[in-house]
């Protein structure tokens, strides 16, 4: 698998793991879920830590100011999906640019 889709799919698994964990520990403890809401959240984020360590650049600073990037976009979808929210064009012109951002930090052809 080429590092290029193999990185966006780890991102995509990263982003899952720690908004979604967020949003378990979110629904444990502002909507009264309980325990097993916020201890599944907690798993999930720690889920998110190992994963982002499977990123093909050896980067650290990079992977996760990239990540911050899908993380923003990730967001937005989850409370689409999870919350019903509406994004306005603000909301979804700021994703964009901020994977735009994602593509350049990640992507972009540097010399050896």
């Amino acid at each position: 698998m080429p590092d290029a889709v193999r990185s966006i799919l780890l991102f995509l698994a990263a982003a899952v793991l720690e908004i979604g964990g967020a949003w378990l520990v979110w629904q444990g403890v502002r909507q009264n879920r309980g325990l097993v809401w916020m201890g599944l959240g907690v798993l999930a984020l720690a889920g998110y830590g190992f994963v982002a360590t499977l990123q093909p650049d050896n980067t650290f600073g990079r992977v996760l100011a990239a990540y911050g990037g899908v993380f923003v976009a990730g967001s937005l979808l989850w409370g689409v999906v999870a919350d019903g929210f509406r994004p306005d064009r603000y909301d979804l012109l700021g994703a964009a640019v901020c994977l735009v951002g994602v593509a350049m930090i990640m992507y972009a052809p540097r010399s050896a």
